[in-house]
């Protein structure tokens, strides 16, 4: 039925050296383990940091987005203003020199 004696007789070396192989073995294990729990705690804390990164872009972003749009906006109203001070110089010429032609003719 089975290849080993009941009682154990049949060995007569201990099984300790197959016990430290596969202890060390074990221990090998458990290092490699701590190692890729490490490896994997630091990819997650980069992870966080790219996303608060991300997260930080985008507020910076949209602040932009609203300045620019503030600038568009005051940039069409300088725009305004400059054409309607040009019509009004535009006039203001046309007055003086209708006045300067008016005298030069009397």
């Amino acid at each position: 039925m089975s290849d080993h004696p009941a009682n154990g007789s049949g060995n007569a070396e201990p099984a300790t050296p197959d016990i430290d192989v596969a202890t060390r073995r074990l221990m090998s294990a458990l290092d490699a383990l701590e190692r890729a729990v490490e490896r994997r705690r630091e990819a997650d804390r980069d992870e966080d940091e790219l996303a608060a990164r991300i997260q930080a872009l985008g507020t910076d972003r949209s602040r932009l987005a609203d300045e620019l749009d503030g600038s568009l906006v005051k940039s069409r109203r300088l725009e305004r203003a400059n054409r309607e001070i040009a019509e009004r110089l535009d006039a203001a010429i046309g007055t003086i020199r209708s006045v300067i032609d008016a005298e030069g003719s009397s």
